[in-house]
């Protein structure tokens, strides 16, 4: 009997799956504490993986481990060193996240760029009559957006931003212009130059030595004054200080942020004070259907896994 550790719950579609299953068996572990899962997880052949930390010193003792799928696509809440050296199979959920995350990037620069708050607000406090007098928002119609990162979810933002009548852009040195250019998108090579010239960057790149501060003081400087950043994918690729600073001193317009350097966030961090950043507790994927499809892959992907049919595609090459 196979046995999986279901690391926190997951939908209740895929734990049904799973009880249809009978050569596979599971628990549910609620406890993320490094003690417990040190205590429990060595008896396991398999984990579903959300948001729970496994380092090096918890997979070591997992001997019978031979795959950790991942609920989601991101990767630093695991050892992947140790994850090699043990010769485990990673996976992660391909299909699963990308409409919820480029839906929310649609509202948060629609509610940015609209001032749904300022116009919410001012009918609430009864000053209706007092509209003329309200700043104007922005259309989306010609405007140009920088999708840094094409992968599954920027290649359907693009689709969502070209329904808009936006412009779209893409920097990623790893795709090629032909691929860019058959979603009607067109291939920047350096992205500082074009941050002058853009409207809005939306982030979908992975956390790593090139990306880290990818966004800082010196090309928010030279952004338009009425520029949006909205960043779902990883904290750390915007350097936090810098946006702030570029937001008090008028350089860019507003932001909207899905993530951050540190999750959660000190409640002192000076963003948090700051009313022209539009937030989000790292929520972009709960949607209920994007939760059912991601727990329904997770454990898919350990039941095709253990039958030789599961597709490379889902698997991280380390």
């Amino acid at each position: 009997m196979t046995k999986i550790a279901i690391v926190k719950s997951i939908h209740p579609s895929a734990i049904q799956f799973l009880k249809n299953k009978p050569n596979f068996e599971f628990e549910i572990i609620e406890d993320f504490s490094k003690e417990n899962l040190i205590k429990r997880l060595p008896s396991f052949d398999a984990i579903t993986l959300k948001t729970a930390k496994l380092d090096a010193e918890i997979i070591d003792k997992c001997k019978k481990l031979k795959i950790i799928s991942r609920h989601g696509v991101g990767l630093d809440n695991v050892d992947t060193n140790s994850i090699k050296k043990n010769n485990i199979t990673l996976t992660i959920t391909t299909k699963a996240n990308a409409i919820a995350v480029s839906e929310h990037v649609m509202f948060m620069i629609l509610n940015i760029s609209k001032g749904s708050n300022m116009y919410d607000k001012t009918v609430r406090e009864g000053n209706f009559l007092n509209r003329v007098k309200l700043k104007k928002s922005f259309e989306l119609w010609d405007k140009k957006i920088l999708i840094v990162g094409f992968g599954r979810v920027g290649k359907d933002l693009i689709n969502k931003c070209k329904a808009f009548g936006m412009k779209a852009y893409v920097y990623d040195p790893f795709v090629d212009k032909k691929n860019i250019e058959s979603f009607n998108g067109i291939k920047i090579e350096d992205i500082n130059k074009f941050l002058q010239e853009t409207d809005y960057v939306s982030i979908h790149a992975p956390l790593n030595k090139e990306t880290k501060n990818l966004i800082n003081s010196t090309n928010l400087k030279t952004m338009k004054k009425s520029s949006i950043i909205i960043n779902t994918s990883r904290g750390g690729i915007v350097n936090e200080k810098d946006l702030n600073d570029a937001l008090n001193k008028g350089l860019i317009h507003g932001a909207g942020l899905d993530v951050f350097e540190v999750e959660p966030p000190d409640l002192n961090n000076p963003l948090l004070k700051n009313k022209k950043i539009l937030f989000s507790p790292h929520s972009a994927t709960f949607t209920n259907e994007c939760t059912e499809r991601m727990g329904m892959e997770s454990v898919e992907n350990i039941i095709n896994f253990f039958s030789n049919t599961l597709d490379k595609s889902k698997i991280i090459q380390l």
